[in-house]
């Protein structure tokens, strides 16, 4: 139980001392605390927010965009990924496009989520559903490539239909990389879905942000940004608890060594 808990002790010690820094690099007159204010005030100002109604509705709507956002994603890539990745011609005719499409920012498509939804929720989720999806595809691609060539073979020989390969095959051989996969989309789609918010438009945290840093509350801007680490914080430690339910029999997650 100790092991378990010293990575968690650990982080929080690491958190506490880059707090600590921050409320020591202003003080001392490294830089101006009109721009940089101390841990204490930003807590502060937080602790002040945290009573009031538009920060949790902020923090709702934010989760709410990301949520659907990163549910799409992730249906969408795990339906074409086990389709494209088990028909090799599929796979082949569809590899360059995956490969000119994946390394566009996403942040590219805010002009054009900008013209067909305007400054709403919808042109938000263009650009999560895009930055999550191919987190999601690519991981879902490279399991059910992994998928034991003799066990394949095996089932054909056993005459097992298709649906049949895909329930006890190749979904079990392509879950821990799709587990991965949902972790880390839902990480970018955290962060696409605050950018979205702030050049873009719709309710949620990022809008809140653009707002207090246009009105020069420099302190309340801080402690909004920190909302949206620790919402990062939590999502994290959610699909971790995810990973570890779903791969509960996975050796990696039992801590067991393959003979």
């Amino acid at each position: 139980m100790a092991l378990s808990l010293r990575p968690l002790w650990l982080g929080v010690a690491g958190l506490v001392g880059f707090g600590a820094l921050l409320e020591l690099v202003p003080r001392l007159g490294v830089v101006d605390d009109r721009f940089l204010p101390p841990t204490s005030r930003i807590l502060s100002v937080l602790a002040e927010q945290a009573g009031a109604g538009p920060l949790w509705s902020a923090v709702g709507n934010t989760v709410l965009t990301w949520a659907i956002g990163l549910a799409l994603a992730v249906a969408a890539a795990v339906v074409l990924g086990v389709v494209i990745g088990s028909v090799r011609f599929l796979r082949a005719a569809t590899a360059s496009t995956i490969e000119f499409l994946r390394p566009i920012p996403s942040v590219a498509w805010i002009p054009a989520a900008l013209v067909l939804y305007g400054p709403v929720r919808a042109g938000t989720l263009l650009i999560v559903v895009y930055a999550a999806f191919w987190q999601m595809l690519v991981q879902v691609l490279h399991g059910v490539a992994d998928v034991d060539p003799v066990a394949r073979d095996t089932a054909y020989s056993y005459r097992l239909g298709r649906w049949a390969r895909v329930r006890w095959l190749t979904w079990p051989t392509a879950l821990p990389y799709a587990v991965t996969g949902l972790r880390l989309a839902a990480t970018v789609a955290l962060i696409l879905t605050v950018t979205g918010e702030l050049f873009i438009g719709g309710p949620g945290l990022g809008a809140e942000i653009l707002r207090a840093s246009a009105g020069g509350a420099v302190p309340l801007t801080y402690a909004l940004v920190l909302v949206t680490g620790l919402l990062g914080v939590a999502a994290n430690l959610l699909f971790r608890l995810v990973e570890r339910r779903a791969l509960a029999w996975h050796p990696a997650v039992r801590g067991e060594v393959p003979a």
